[in-house]
């Protein structure tokens, strides 16, 4: 029989594990050049499917057939290493290159080894002390500089930072052959992936493109098929919704014709509304959340900064001292809704924890506003019972949480993460690290906190649970900080992006996460080190915090406030004329006048929102 002309072929595939079906009569196949991405809900089958394809799981019944010289790579979740091996010996095998220089020669390579900071880590590193990111992105790199066919990766942006994601998404669009991915980063299905695999309910749903034409598909699919679920649809029509005004840092439009959409969101629910936010906002937490003053913040060379943000390996001559911030200003309003941004190791999840106390600084202090309820998701999941059923986990916070202009009992909103009815009854000692993440998320959200914390909230959540999340977010009327390597989230939840520059100091990003990236590759943001602290008299880097005097930060902020509150009167006075000239149509020289009031004002409201910008980049950096 010859070859099939796919790289792989599934026939009529199931697969249970007890009496659950996870793949049902499932018939797909792999055509060479080809990048799939595949999404689904955790625990819906996508790692099932994927051992399927790779062989690593046997079907119970129905056939897969792969290519008789497939050279397949694969990329699982574990991080599992040889033992008693170095990096060099993981992903330059001697099998491979003989010699250095056969290695060193190929820009492949060295781009990989680059992107993936294996470098900095030291090719002559064991891999047997090293974080479970470091292992993960050894174990990336030695399935990206191998020639495959096919290459199959669980989860590949996991550990790794913005700029890192970047990378990774630029190397396999450009790179030959095959490729399937199961990822929960829906910028990288955009940029990279082709076609999208939905897994749900045992069966493998194809649509062409990446997640935007699966989010428009998916969408349609729905209404064709007369689908009741309304507060699924409701979720889809914002995502769509949001997709189509795309968000202000966002450069390129997504690679299908959002027009198309338009049947489908003739009933979107509301954009955010930010202004109307930031005053119920102003009014619960007053004018002061987070006033950081000329912090300095040094850490020990061994010390972690970030779950996922190793020090580098060890010092033979003992641990060195790391000055992560150095005369740092900022101020955080009612309101603001932050992306965070930085290389690993910049000292993200610190800067998080010098807010809410956790750590203190060595000089500087920081000042947190009377009214604060802060609620910190840190990257461990702590603090579950274990003995607890979920929906008890959630009922011991609150029974009925009030967020925004709704109130939400325990139930609906753990249903709305993914805790079916029964799932709910579920002992927490028994749920997977994605459902105790989750869970944890809920317990946050049912305190009813007026600033959210996050630290990278994407972590183990699928697509499906970052929308819900990302829902409940937009009527949150309280400051959001968020920490996360999601450019799509940070996008999707934050007005504004600022970064950890690697030298002490914190930029405003009013482009974003494209900027931020442009200034990394122009060479402007340093990589932490573990070296000395540099001298006082260091070179400045654009935008910095610390550049502002402490009298000129005060003023700006009076100032702001002051300009927002004659935004809110101005939005008052334009709702009012709106109704005057409604009721004035018959009347010409009424309509008239009222008229020229409404064009006077509105100008006013363009001049005194140029004003405001400018106080607040002061403010703010």
């Amino acid at each position: 029989m010859s070859s099939p002309l796919n790289l792989v072929n599934l026939e009529r595939v199931s697969k249970a594990h007890g009496t659950t079906v996870i793949l049902d009569d499932v018939s797909l196949g792999v055509a060479a050049g080809e990048r799939i991405g595949v999404v689904g809900r955790n625990g819906g089958g996508k790692s099932t499917l994927l051992g399927v394809l790779t062989g690593v799981q046997e079907p119970d019944s129905g056939r897969v057939t792969r290519r008789g010289d497939l050279a397949m790579g694969v990329l699982d979740q574990t991080g599992t290493l040889p033992p008693g091996t170095t990096v060099r010996d993981v992903v330059l095998p001697t099998s491979r290159f003989a010699a250095e220089h056969e290695w060193a020669g190929d820009p492949a390579v060295r781009s990989v080894l680059t992107g993936l900071e294996l470098d900095r880590l030291g090719l002559d590193s064991p891999v047997a002390p090293m974080s479970g990111g470091e292992r993960r992105r050894v174990a990336l790199a030695a399935q990206l500089i191998r020639p495959l066919d096919l290459l199959v990766l669980d989860e590949p942006t996991n550990h790794l930072d913005v700029e890192g994601v970047a990378w990774l998404a630029e190397y396999v669009r450009a790179r030959a052959g095959g490729l399937v991915v199961v990822t929960h980063d829906r910028w990288f299905l955009d940029e990279v992936c082709t076609t999208t695999w939905e897994v749900a309910d045992g069966n493998v749903h194809a649509y062409d493109g990446g997640y935007s034409a699966y989010t428009l598909a998916r969408a349609e699919r729905a209404r064709i098929a007369s689908v009741t679920e309304d507060r699924r649809m409701n979720l889809v029509r914002k995502e769509l919704a949001w997709l189509r005004r795309g968000p202000p840092a966002r450069t390129s439009k997504p690679r299908f014709r959002i027009e198309a959409a338009q049947a489908l969101i003739a009933d979107e629910p509301p954009a955010r509304d930010t202004m109307a936010l930031a005053g119920f906002a102003a009014r619960r937490l007053g004018k002061t959340v987070y006033d950081v003053e000329d912090i300095t913040y040094t850490v020990r060379g061994d010390v972690v900064d970030d779950a996922d943000d190793p020090a580098g390996p060890a010092d033979p001559e003992g641990p060195r001292e790391r000055t992560l911030f150095r005369d740092l200003t900022w101020h955080v309003g009612p309101g603001d809704r932050i992306g965070i941004v930085g290389v690993n190791g910049a000292g993200k999840t610190s800067l998080l924890k010098l807010l809410v106390g956790e750590v203190r600084p060595d000089a500087g202090h920081v000042v947190v506003g009377q009214t604060v309820a802060p609620a910190y998701l840190s990257q461990h999941v702590t603090e579950l019972p274990p003995r607890s059923r979920v929906l008890e986990a959630v009922q011991d916070v609150a029974r009925i949480a009030r967020i925004g202009n709704q109130e939400i009992s325990a139930s609906t909103l753990a249903e709305r993460f993914g805790f079916a009815a029964n799932r709910q009854w579920t002992p927490v000692g028994d749920l997977s690290g994605g459902e105790r993440r989750r869970l944890q998320l809920l317990r946050l959200l049912m305190a009813e906190p007026n600033v959210l914390l996050l630290d990278e909230p994407t972590n183990d959540l699928d697509i499906d649970t970052l929308t819900a999340l990302e829902d409940l977010l937009d009527s949150f009327p309280g400051t959001v900080l968020v920490v996360s390597h999601d450019r799509y989230f940070v996008d999707r939840v934050c007005d504004s992006v600022v970064a950890l520059m690697g030298d002490g100091s914190l930029a405003a990003l009013p482009g974003g996460v494209e900027e931020y990236l442009a200034r990394r590759a122009a060479g402007e943001a340093a990589l932490p080190s573990t070296g000395p602290a540099a001298p006082p008299g260091s070179p400045a880097l654009p935008i910095r915090v610390s550049e502002r005097s402490a009298a000129e930060v005060r003023a700006a902020r009076k100032e702001a406030g002051r300009l927002e509150r004659r935004m809110l009167k101005l939005d008052a006075d334009e709702k009012v004329l709106l109704q005057q000239l409604a009721a004035a149509a018959v009347d010409y020289a009424k309509a008239a006048e009222l008229d020229g009031q409404l064009r006077a004002l509105q100008a006013e409201k363009e001049q005194i929102e140029a004003e405001w910008l400018a106080a607040a980049e002061v403010a703010e950096g």
